[in-house]
């Protein structure tokens, strides 16, 4: 009996000495990061033709071309100003936005952040550096069958 309560003591003293050995985790995907100040520069079209879009429910790409954008990643938010003719609604809209991955949502907002419309909208994350960022929105065409990509095109 002494034998074997020694073997225990000594097994459990091994154990308890012996460095922890944690299998490594793998290193989590690098998450994609927006952040700061972006002009929209150009909104280009899959197909070479005459598109009457209106872009986020809101306006046309003539509108959009050289709003100014800001997001702020650590809360997931941010706005854009749209300046020109009367037709351009001209203001500050805000929305939040969410990066997995390639997908871009982006969902309007008010200024305190409550959704306007419960409603958003889904882009592909093209490619992103630090003074270029493209997004892509695939819609479907009403007297077609096919569908128009449609490119934003940012810049700091």
């Amino acid at each position: 009996m002494k034998k074997i309560v020694l073997v225990l003591m000594t097994l459990s003293l091994l154990v308890a000495c012996n460095s922890t050995q944690t299998a490594a985790s793998p290193s989590p995907a690098k998450k994609k990061v927006i952040k700061g100040n972006w002009t929209l520069n150009t909104i280009t079209y899959s197909e070479d033709a005459e598109f009457n879009v209106t872009l986020l429910n809101e306006a046309t790409k003539e509108c959009f071309e050289g709003s100014a954008w800001n997001f702020i990643p650590n809360n997931n938010t941010g706005s854009y100003s749209i300046e020109g003719d009367a037709e351009c609604h001209n203001g500050i809209r805000n929305f939040i936005f969410t990066v997995d991955g390639q997908n871009f949502l982006l969902k309007p907002t008010d200024a305190r952040g409550k959704s306007l419309t419960n409603s958003g909208f889904r882009f592909n994350l093209v490619s992103m550096s630090e003074t270029s960022l493209t997004l892509a929105q695939t819609v479907n065409v009403e007297e077609e069958e096919n569908s128009l990509t449609i490119t934003w095109q940012f810049s700091r």
